[in-house]
């Protein structure tokens, strides 16, 4: 005799079958790439005495540091080797030439003991001076060794206090050893002389400068990096734009860093196959002072100058970067010829609108990031078995024949029951 647990179970089963049939993982390519170095991150606090100042959020710069360290620790990715130093953090006199020594590794770069992280800053309190450029070199050492990628995350509220040796010339000798070492900087609540220094900074290694108000963002912004790096399809790779389509560089799918001066345009060459789809997306960073009012275009034409697709977007200072995003599908057919068509090089022109004071610096251009991403059309009826559960049209397909099935299966079993029932 069926009783409703045993009809419940086996109903259940059934539908799980039909749910898992499009959801089978598919066999790993031949020609996967093997398992990666593991990357090495440094994080370098500053810990001097302005770090007490209470304008983030309400709270002290410090408390706000530490916040966004125990959630940055809890995120990070277990292959990634990452170590903690200190500036500032010990000597609470005025000997100048103690207080520039004033370094030290709060936590080993390594395999991550999240809790032994956590613990160490916690006990952190803001006490001396701002000795940049040793921190920075004590940081290379530190991370020194291994094939992976090798990325120091300084933040700081303030300009080096020690010298004489400009850190940005500390940084630019890091990169004159051909190591492969990233510094990326993020400034709370910087002045215009701290934002200078630490976009040097940044400039001289390839890495990127952050303008910090809020600690969520401060938060955000260091997961960004510290994960960025355990996937090196999203280390961005250096190009620079042409002036034009024609003399436009080829692009594959993955991240790019460029630069672009004051209200410049650049273009980029992606080729298409029939049946995929381009999505681009560019981010233009503000590094330094500008004038309010900006935008970022971003717009897809073909190489004869007709344009396929736009987008723009505006800013007004509060922001340190603005982003536009286009898509564009290539047909499998030409329409009404069923020809088979050929890849399409479509060109990408990345322009801004950004203006400065007489007083800044326009040199180097802008940092700018472009992300290119080739997928199958999901404009394509052909294409949809392709595409993954959460990618729309698939995931609705199968809802809706799962359901079909659940009902007419219950309506059979229940008509059964009933005929069971009355012929007993």
């Amino acid at each position: 005799m069926i009783t409703r647990k045993r009809l419940a179970a086996w109903l259940g089963t059934a539908l799980l079958t039909v749910a898992t049939c499009g959801a089978l993982p598919a066999p790993a390519s031949a020609d996967a790439p093997g398992p990666q170095a593991a990357p090495k991150v440094e994080l370098v606090l500053d810990v001097s005495g302005s770090m007490s100042t209470e304008d983030i959020d309400g709270q002290s710069r410090m408390s706000a540091a530490k916040q966004a360290f125990d959630e940055v620790l809890d995120s990070t990715p277990a292959d990634t080797q990452l170590g903690i130093r200190t500036l500032g953090a010990n000597y609470p006199g005025n000997d100048r030439r103690v207080g520039c020594r004033d370094t030290a590794q709060l936590y080993p770069v390594g395999p991550l003991n999240r809790d032994q992280a956590k613990a160490a800053v916690a006990t952190l309190n803001p006490t001396g001076w701002t000795p940049i450029g040793p921190a920075l070199l004590a940081a290379a050492k530190d991370l020194k060794g291994g094939t992976g990628s090798h990325r120091i995350v300084l933040i700081t509220d303030g300009e080096d206090t020690c010298g004489p040796t400009n850190p940005c010339e500390i940084a630019r000798q890091i990169a004159a050893q051909g190591v492969g070492m990233t510094i990326d900087t993020l400034g709370l609540i910087p002045d215009a002389t701290t934002r200078d220094q630490l976009s040097c900074i940044a400039e001289a290694t390839g890495g990127t400068y952050t303008t910090v108000q809020h600690r969520q963002q401060l938060t955000n912004r260091v997961q960004q990096l510290v994960q960025r790096d355990t996937d090196p399809t999203v280390n961005p790779v250096p190009v620079q734009g042409g002036p034009d389509c024609a003399d436009a560089p080829t692009v594959r799918p993955g991240l790019y860093s460029d630069r672009e001066t004051f209200s410049e345009n650049r273009w980029y060459k992606v080729d298409v196959d029939p049946g995929r789809e381009v999505r681009a997306a560019v981010s233009v960073s503000d590094d330094r002072a500008v004038d309010p009012d900006y935008g970022v275009l971003l717009r897809a034409v073909t190489t004869h100058g007709r344009e396929i697709v736009r987008d723009a977007e505006a800013g007004s200072g509060r922001t340190d970067m603005v982003s536009a995003g286009v898509r564009y599908p290539k047909p499998k057919t030409d329409s009404g010829s069923g020809d088979q068509p050929t890849a399409e090089t479509v060109c990408l022109e990345v322009g801004n609108s950004f203006s400065a004071p007489p007083s800044v610096r326009t040199t180097p251009g802008l940092p700018v990031e472009l992300s290119i991403g080739l997928v199958a059309s999901p404009h394509q009826a052909s294409d949809v078995a392709s595409f993954g559960l959460g990618d729309g049209w698939w995931l609705l397909g199968l809802l809706t024949l799962t359901g079909f099935m659940a009902g007419v299966l219950w309506g059979w079993l229940s008509r059964w029951r009933v005929a069971i029932w009355r012929t007993n």
